[in-house]
């Protein structure tokens, strides 16, 4: 069997890799020029395997307009006369409802950790190099209020399988002494010791570099997909620049740029892109005290993780922001709340990045067989959990196309 799979992210790489575990041959069409150069490249870092509560949840009706007023707002929204923003909005509002939040945790955790293991398995089978963090997480709250809805999250999840800590003030400062300057603000953290951190770039070329001398492995770039060649209801090729690209199964795993692809048969996928921005700052050299722990600033919607020599920091969701430009505002705006926690920090130093994360309402991604063509299958709308939740999204996708049952039940994530 041979698999045609349209995009080079951090998803689309591990199916691949997933599918050649399993013999089977892989051509991957990448419309950039590299792997992993655009959603994958300079994300958040975290593994957060313990931590999958969707962005939808009852709280956002309370802190939604406070967000809006402000201009430093870790939300930003910009209304579109786009019927697919108000589709999503809509659909993410009615997700907003505890019962919906509870079901959709317990079913993300399963996916999670599916994907926690065979990242595992790859790590140890293949000594992947990816800047890898065993560190644990730290979820650190500034007000009673989040921080009392923490608790009664870690107690959900707890009953679900998860292993989470909730520590006061002075217990944080002692795990994590770097985080000082908060004094008197700092109200207390969800810790997870058995969280990671890791660089998607570094592990989606770690995979190509795996894959790279198999004569069954190929990868194209600079090779945008056009165009669906259909043979009745099947999809027989995709036509590139280069002529028609001919496959047994073909697999969108693009991002963003699913959206446009399935629309070309129809589809109306609640994908929408949540617009985030980064610094990747190099430690060399640097006497400043900063997180042994990857930290996530739960106020200011800020993760802090090191990654190798790197320190990654990424925060923000505008909605209704499309481009890849990085508003002076938005990054003035991140480099002042980051130097609030970290002051000495030479934030001139650091590598800025913008990039769009293609998220549904419910923050569950679509992994399965399309409903609007044979032989055409999904592996998109992952959000901000795409690192997290890319090698077991891989395994169900691998395991359908190769007539296995899947490792868990997909049933909640089929398009």
């Amino acid at each position: 069997m041979h698999v045609c799979i349209i995009g080079a992210g951090v998803i689309g790489m591990s199916t691949a890799f997933m599918l050649r575990q399993k013999g089977v041959k892989v051509t991957v069409l990448e419309a950039g020029s590299q792997v992993a150069g655009q959603t994958s490249f300079a994300n958040g870092g975290q593994l957060s395997y313990s931590y999958v509560a969707p962005l939808a949840d009852p709280g956002v009706f309370k802190d939604l307009p406070r967000w809006l007023l402000k201009n430093d707002s870790p939300l930003r929204f910009k209304p579109a006369l786009s019927p697919q923003q108000w589709r999503w909005l809509l659909h993410f509002l009615k997700a907003c409802r505890g019962d919906v939040v509870r079901r959709t945790t317990a079913q993300m955790l399963t996916l999670s950790y599916l994907s926690r293991d065979i990242l595992h398995d790859w790590q140890e089978r293949f000594n992947l190099e990816f800047a890898h963090q065993n560190n644990g997480k730290l979820i650190v709250f500034r007000s009673p209020g989040p921080f009392q809805h923490a608790r009664e999250q870690a107690q959900l999840q707890a009953d679900m399988g998860s292993s989470q800590q909730v520590l006061e003030a002075a217990q944080v400062l002692e795990l994590e002494p770097s985080l000082q300057t908060l004094g008197s603000r700092l109200q207390g953290a969800i810790y997870t010791p058995s969280e990671e951190a890791g660089d998607a770039y570094l592990f989606s070329v770690a995979l190509h570099e795996r894959m790279q001398n198999d004569r069954d492995y190929q990868l194209k770039l600079n090779t945008p997909v056009q165009r669906f060649v259909r043979e009745g209801r099947d999809i027989r090729a995709v036509q590139t620049a280069e002529g028609e690209i001919q496959a047994d199964q073909f697999v969108v795993a693009s991002g963003m740029g699913t959206v446009p692809l399935l629309r070309q048969l129809g589809g109306r996928p609640l994908i929408y892109p949540l617009k985030g921005y980064s610094l990747s700052l190099p430690l060399e050299g640097l006497n400043q005290a900063v997180p042994a722990i990857s930290v996530t600033d739960y106020e200011q919607r800020i993760v802090y993780a090191r990654l190798g020599e790197v320190l990654r920091m990424a925060a923000m969701v505008d909605i209704g922001f499309d481009g890849l430009d990085i508003p002076a505002d938005r990054m003035a705006t991140l480099k002042q709340q980051v130097k609030d926690l970290f002051p000495a920090l030479p934030l001139e130093q650091a590598q800025t990045w913008a990039g769009l994360r293609p998220a549904t309402p419910s923050g569950k991604p679509i992994v399965g067989a399309s409903t609007l063509a044979g032989r055409l299958w999904v592996n998109a709308g992952h959000g901000a959990l795409g690192f997290t939740l890319a090698c077991g999204s891989a395994a169900i996708l691998a395991a359908h196309l190769t007539g296995e049952a899947s490792p868990i039940d997909d049933a909640p994530f089929r398009p």
